[in-house]
């Protein structure tokens, strides 16, 4: 069926299903399913694992899955993760897509996933096709803001030639930019994450994919929402400890006792 949603706003059972009732269940499962992946499970049969015995529902099981890395490729992530500082003078590579329809979730009041790694995904799916809603040029104007304050040189957005309606959005895209004197580039390609895997510049994407094979990236998404979108929909799974964590908080208490 086409897509015809007007906004990226939140699915009628969200309110229900992500509720803060539901968080403490939610954080104890998302706390076993990365215990389970650290110890070298498969995702999927841990992710069966866990949801069914805390007997979650289907976007539930998808906030979890969205969410989770294992502690390896949390340290890998942060040993590349630059800070926004960097990006001053700087030019940036951005996941179009990626960063696009997470602010159309933020001002749409949709929900929002804030993963082990620290960065946000929103709980859409496209399905091969990108369909403007009525935050998308909101959603540009707030990107093109916080670039220009972070005082990037120039953004090259990387748009998948595969999704339906990319030119379209390119072209609105070169549009506001010229509109508001902004240094932009859009660019349509087969696979934005290949290019922006080999990219030997600051990377702005959320997609545990590029972000495990890229040589630099900034956490564009989470700050532009903290700063411009504060009364966003965020759930965050980024402060559940690992045994590590545990133990050397366990051993600081003990070696303040004794002293």
């Amino acid at each position: 069926m086409p897509d015809r949603r007007q906004h990226r706003g939140p699915h009628p059972e969200d309110h229900e299903l992500f509720a803060p009732s539901q968080y403490p269940r939610l954080q104890t499962a998302f706390g076993d399913l990365c215990w389970l992946l650290d110890r070298g499970y498969a995702l999927p049969s841990s992710l069966k694992l866990v949801g069914d015995r805390y007997q979650l529902a289907a976007r539930q099981r998808m906030a979890l899955e969205r969410s989770a890395c294992t502690w390896e490729d949390l340290l890998k992530r942060r040993s590349r993760q630059q800070e926004l500082q960097t990006l001053h003078g700087a030019p940036l590579y951005l996941d179009g897509y990626n960063v696009l329809t997470t602010m159309e979730a933020a001002l749409a009041g949709g929900v929002l996933i804030r993963g082990r790694d620290g960065t946000l995904r929103d709980m859409a799916s496209m399905h091969g096709s990108y369909r403007k809603v009525q935050e998308t040029v909101a959603a540009i104007r707030l990107i093109g803001k916080g670039l220009a304050e972070l005082g990037v040189s120039t953004a090259h957005w990387y748009l998948d030639k595969p999704v339906s309606n990319s030119g379209r959005l390119a072209k609105l895209i070169r549009e506001l930019a010229a509109e508001h004197g902004w240094p932009w580039q859009v660019e349509i390609v087969q696979s934005p994450d290949y290019v922006l895997m080999e990219c030997p510049g600051l990377v702005a994407t959320a997609d545990s994919v590029i972000l495990d094979y890229c040589q630099r990236w900034v956490n564009l998404t989470d700050w532009l929402v903290v700063r411009y979108v504060p009364t966003a929909w965020v759930i965050d799974f980024s402060r559940i400890p690992h045994d590590d964590e545990n133990k050397s908080g366990q051993e600081s208490s003990a070696n303040h006792s004794a002293s």
